[in-house]
């Protein structure tokens, strides 16, 4: 039986949305970004929900960014296309117009931690780390340099992006990244409750304050996506990529093997 990459279930006006592969630390591929897109597309449509939540399954992982078993093989128009499918569903998350909050039950790495970034909320546990940690799988960052830079600044987003370090959530809360820090059991309904406060704000305020956030962004947002065409293209034709995810998969299958 095929499990599901999505699940979502409403609670009351609120719609809960989780990655569910657990087993992959809830890893993104083609499959559940698009299933994704397509549950976000429904929430915005539906005027009985009125707040979005979005976690992922098990303990270990909100998500850990790319399933590197998808890219592993991208060329250099595999990797802008690849681009455009993020544009697709941040574009989405951008123009959702009901309050979206990260319920983080674990790692958030890569462009799981930007995706978290558009959330407009994001509740959390002590053991959540949070990064972007792309650059020690060869692949280049665009998307999240600009959206780190939006809420951190250039030199902290320098450091994180050039480093690949992931950061503790004491040091997410310090400076802004995680909103409400939580015990682990609590993550969940302290962020179903955060989503129903804001689903009892003003609709049409709502609206237009998020509407007007995506305005002043959309010119930086833009040019993060055109320059991750250029940028994802050059590097998966130099192969680099590809090498570096090879050796990732060969050091976890030596681990697995005792070798």
């Amino acid at each position: 039986m095929t499990t599901a990459p999505i699940l979502t279930r409403l609670d009351s006006n609120v719609c809960v949305i989780t990655l569910n592969k657990p087993e992959k630390l809830n890893a993104w591929d083609r499959p559940m970004r698009t299933q994704l897109l397509t549950a976000l597309q429904q929430c915005e449509a539906d005027p009985d929900i009125k707040a979005i939540v979005l976690t992922g399954a098990g303990d270990r992982a909100f998500c850990a960014g790319q399933d590197l078993s998808e890219t592993k093989t991208f060329d250099g128009n595999d990797g802008a296309a690849w681009i455009a499918e993020w544009d697709q569903l941040y574009s989405c998350i951008r123009s959702l117009t009901k309050p979206f909050i990260a319920a983080l039950n674990g790692v958030a790495a890569g462009s799981a931690f930007q995706l978290s970034l558009l959330t407009d909320i994001r509740v959390g546990h002590p053991g959540v780390r949070m990064g972007q940690p792309e650059i020690n799988s060869g692949i280049a960052s665009t998307l999240g340099p600009w959206i780190m830079r939006e809420m951190l600044g250039l030199s902290r987003t320098i450091e994180l992006t050039l480093t690949g370090r992931m950061m503790n959530a004491d040091e997410c809360q310090r400076i802004g990244l995680i909103h409400h820090l939580v015990a682990a059991e609590d993550v969940l309904p302290t962020a179903v409750a955060t989503a129903r406060q804001l689903a009892g704000k003003p609709p049409i305020a709502m609206r237009l304050n998020k509407q007007r956030f995506q305005e002043i962004t959309e010119p930086g947002f833009r040019d993060a996506l055109r320059a991750g065409i250029a940028m994802q293209q050059e590097s998966y034709a130099s192969g680099e990529p590809s090498r570096m995810m090879e050796e990732f998969f060969r050091v976890r299958r030596a681990r697995k093997s005792g070798n």
